[in-house]
């Protein structure tokens, strides 16, 4: 264990680790089976020593996620909005792609910054806000604050978890991804109840 820990500071400690951050939450954005997240955590709670820099780390994955975000909003305008067209007038698809339209249109900032915390979702929002043509600017600003206050989230969560357990860095890095799982089922679950409660109103009227 110790010598994984030490690799890891060797690894963490080297100026490539910002490009590192940058080009994996960059990837996170639209192929949530990399660790972008952990890999955040896991820098802010070594960063306690001063190294790498906690503002630096931050920064980076903000920059990361934007740039991926951006990636997928391409992915989707580009082949998505093809994909709609060719639905029937009157499909269920149709309707359904007509409803996303909607829904982002009214509350597409939002939708955009909360589902940044959400690995799977805010892959899916951006693909989707793609596909329906989202504006450009709009999805700019919004996108802006997501990535900023989801980098300056696992940034604060990793060194605070560092702080805590500064003696075991390990149990500081747990800390920190298993905080932020805990906070991704919150959203998840508060999403789910608020998505049953308007089925059990609209099965009412």
């Amino acid at each position: 264990m110790d010598s994984a820990l030490d690799l890891l500071r060797q690894l963490v400690t080297s100026p490539w680790v910002y490009l590192l951050i940058f080009g994996l939450t960059a990837v996170d954005a639209f192929f949530p089976a990399v660790p972008g997240e952990a890999a955040v955590i896991t820098a802010a709670v070594l960063s306690i020593g001063g190294n790498p820099n906690l503002v630096a780390v931050i920064v980076a994955a903000a920059l990361g996620a934007c740039a991926g975000d951006h990636v997928s909003y391409a992915i989707g305008r580009g082949g998505g909005a093809n994909w709609f067209a060719r639905f029937p007038d009157d499909s269920r698809r149709r309707a359904s792609s007509e409803w996303a339209r909607r829904a982002l249109e009214q509350r597409g900032g939002l939708i955009l910054t909360t589902s940044r915390y959400v690995p799977g979702g805010r892959t899916a929002v951006t693909l989707t806000m793609g596909a329906v043509r989202y504006p450009r600017r709009a999805f700019l600003l919004y996108d802006a604050i997501a990535t900023v206050t989801w980098a300056l989230y696992c940034g604060l969560l990793g060194y605070f978890g560092g702080l805590a357990f500064e003696r075991h860095p390990v149990k500081g890095i747990l800390a920190g991804i298993g905080l932020s799982v805990i906070v991704t089922l919150g959203i998840e679950g508060f999403r789910w109840l608020r998505r049953r409660a308007r089925s059990r109103a609209a099965a009412r009227n």
